[in-house]
């Protein structure tokens, strides 16, 4: 379980630096930049289409490292409590299979694969408990 979780909060804190830092999460064309920069949402005017980019890719790097610091620390520090609530292990299974997904459906290689071990960790600590 820590493995997972110490996984999911790597990437997820890459992927925070990523957003902010450097030019891997811009598009290689820079046209496309500038005109997500015109372009708002048809949700609401109030926004553009790269400042919602750049507030998506944050918020799912939180998320990432919320829950890698949450059953990361509830694998350190409360075992008992994680692997006796069918409750946390089912919310913690569904966000880490969510993030497979859609990491096969939307995104690339490398981030599916970190989270195919991370689910396979998680899989692998639960088997483990019930054992």
């Amino acid at each position: 379980m820590v493995a997972s979780a110490a996984i999911l909060f790597a990437l997820g804190t890459l992927h925070l630096a990523y957003t902010f830092v450097g030019d891997k999460l811009t598009p290689r064309d820079p046209a496309l930049q500038v005109r997500m920069r015109d372009v708002s949402p048809v949700i609401t005017k109030e926004t553009n289409m790269w400042r919602c980019w750049v507030g998506f890719n944050a918020s799912h790097s939180i998320a990432a490292m919320l829950f890698g610091l949450v059953y990361g620390f509830l694998a350190i520090a409360h075992a008992s409590i994680l692997f006796s609530s069918q409750y946390l292990l089912v919310v913690g299974l569904l966000t880490v299979g969510g993030f497979f997904v859609l990491g096969k459906l939307y995104w690339f290689s490398i981030p599916f694969i970190g989270i195919g071990i991370s689910l396979v960790c998680y899989v692998a600590s639960i088997v483990a408990a019930l054992a």
